[in-house]
C-alpha cells in the first residue's frame, strides 16, 4: 500500500482486499435452527405479539373499550363512589353515547344504500383517478428534485 492514496484509490484497494478474502462456511445446523425459529415465531398467536401485530379492528375495539372504561372510572370517582350518584352522573353520558351510536348507524346505512346503487365502473374510475394523481405527484416531485437539487 502506498503511504498516501486518494479516496478513490483507497476505496478500490479496500474493495480488492475484501474480495480476495475467502468466504466463511456457515455451521451445518444454522439453516435448521433459522427455519425452526421462523416456524416458532409464525406459530405465535397475535395476542401474544406486540400491539403492531394486532388486527386493526381489534386495536380499534381495544381503544374504544379502554376509553369507555376510563369514562366509567372517571364518572365513578366523580360521583364519590356512590352507586346512586354514579347512575345520575352517568345518565347524560349514556344518552349522548346512544345518540352518537344512532347517528353513526344511520350514516352507515345511508352509505351502504348509496354504495349499492353505484356502478362498479365508477369505483374503478375513482381508483384509477387517484392512482394517476399519485403518479403525477411523484413525477412532479422527482422533476422538482432533479431541477432544484440534483445539479448542485
Amino acid at each position: 500500500m502506498k503511504p498516501r492514496m486518494n479516496p478513490d484509490e483507497l476505496e478500490r484497494f479496500i474493495h480488492q482486499t475484501l474480495r480476495a478474502l475467502p468466504d466463511r462456511k456457515a455451521p451445518g445446523t444454522l439453516e435448521a435452527r433459522i427455519l425452526a425459529e421462523v416456524e416458532r415465531r409464525a406459530a405465535i398467536p397475535w395476542w401474544h405479539k406486540s400491539w403492531s401485530y394486532w388486527p386493526q379492528m381489534v386495536r380499534a375495539a381495544f381503544l374504544v373499550l379502554c376509553g369507555a372504561l376510563a369514562v366509567v372510572a372517571g364518572l365513578y370517582i366523580q360521583a364519590g363512589f356512590d352507586a346512586t350518584r354514579f347512575q345520575a352522573a352517568g345518565a347524560p353520558v349514556l344518552d349522548l353515547a346512544t345518540q352518537v351510536w344512532s347517528v353513526a348507524r344511520n350514516i352507515g346505512d345511508f352509505v351502504a344504500m348509496v354504495a349499492r346503487h353505484i356502478s362498479p365502473l365508477w369505483f374503478y374510475g375513482v381508483i384509477a383517478s387517484i392512482a394517476s394523481l399519485y403518479a403525477m405527484l411523484f413525477g412532479l416531485g422527482a422533476a422538482a428534485y432533479r431541477t432544484l437539487w440534483a445539479r448542485r
